[in-house]
């Protein structure tokens, strides 16, 4: 059977109704969608002929249809027109955000996750920018106790990150100055994968062994600075969905396993993508991912990302997602706005759902 022109638009009305009502759309609902362009009992043939063709599912005998998992994957794949702009005060409101945020990456990236599941009434998901050759491009070595010194290092990425390693003799300030000058000259500009045990072993053997922690720690920020960090945001509206209960746990432990949750989120490298739970690993029904790829420069990149309800309206959170990518890939470059002087109203807000 054929996906004609008819069936194509009583698939993505069904799509679109059932994403803001959570609730099964019968004949005579999709007839006033049409503005009763179209009679009833042409519509429910219609529905009767997708439903054989596996996009449409009912739910309960007398109840109307649903897209099943099948129906969303064909509407994304096929139908879902994600060109819409953003409408003008939600434009204006993601600069005011982004005008208002700190610029350190890491602080970025973790006010830009709040903000946007704020917007969207979604939970939220930003992993930090990242690349195959990322590496560190300077180390500081300071004592910060008696038997304690903290490593601090700066990725070519512009990320400050730190290790405490317990130095058993302490750490005066020219030995400090001394093992610095040691990972500068080693394990700068040098990629993760590059580090060998051979050349770790190699690079101890020219200090005595009370320093070896400190070493260890710098190799140890080398090595975690290749994985990018994922900050998230509006856990709790993952409760909201009834099409999610049960599921929630399982989710949640899926998205605070670091290096899981970055995989989860992947974007791709032009446009975006949208990741249905049937095609996950474990399977989650229900569940969708649409994630957009950020550009910093320079090779770096990282995603951002949606995760909510299968019903999820695609055409709205789409160009929403693409905006703080947008911003996000410029404000990790250093190129940050100023505020718009155009006070956005408090009430302005980008859609709420009605919510079953």
């Amino acid at each position: 059977m054929a996906m004609d022109e008819r069936k194509q638009r009583v698939l993505r009305a069904i799509v679109s109704l059932y994403s803001v009502e959570g609730e099964p759309v019968g004949s005579s609902v999709l007839a006033n969608y049409f503005d009763m362009a179209v009679s009833s009992a042409t519509l429910r043939n219609e529905m009767a002929a997708l439903t054989r063709l596996g996009l449409l599912e009912q739910p309960h005998t007398s109840a109307g249809r649903v897209p099943s998992a099948k129906g969303y994957r064909y509407y994304i794949d096929h139908l879902l027109d994600d060109s819409q702009p953003l409408d003008r005060v939600t434009r204006s409101r993601v600069d005011s955000v982004f005008a208002s945020l700190d610029h350190e990456p890491d602080r970025l990236a973790q006010g830009a996750v709040k903000a946007l599941a704020q917007m969207s009434g979604y939970t939220a998901a930003v992993s930090t920018p990242c690349a195959d050759d990322l590496c560190i491009a300077h180390y500081e070595v300071v004592q910060v106790g008696r038997n304690a010194a903290a490593i601090l290092a700066v990725t070519s990425a512009g990320y400050v990150r730190t290790r405490v390693a317990r130095v058993r003799d302490g750490l005066s300030r020219e030995k400090a100055a001394e093992v610095a000058a040691l990972l500068n000259r080693n394990l700068t500009f040098v990629a993760a994968v590059d580090l060998s045990r051979r050349a770790l072993a190699e690079l101890c053997s020219q200090i005595s062994p009370a320093l070896v922690p400190v070493v260890s720690a710098a190799a140890a920020i080398l090595q975690e600075s290749a994985t990018p960090r994922v900050y998230l945001g509006g856990e709790p509206a993952l409760l909201n969905w009834p099409q999610l209960d049960g599921k929630v746990q399982t989710i949640l432990t899926l998205l605070n396993d670091e290096a899981a949750a970055a995989r989860l989120i992947a974007a791709p490298a032009e446009g975006t993508s949208v990741l249905l739970g049937e095609d996950m690993e474990p399977r989650i029904p229900g569940l969708s991912v649409v994630s957009c790829r950020y550009l910093v420069g320079g090779g770096l990149y990282g995603s951002v990302a949606l995760v909510g309800p299968t019903r999820m309206p695609f055409s709205r959170v789409i160009p929403l997602l693409e905006a703080f990518a947008d911003e996000l890939g410029e404000g990790m470059a250093g190129k940050r706005k100023d505020a718009p002087q155009a006070a956005v109203p408090r009430q302005a807000v980008i859609y709420k759902e009605e919510r079953r």
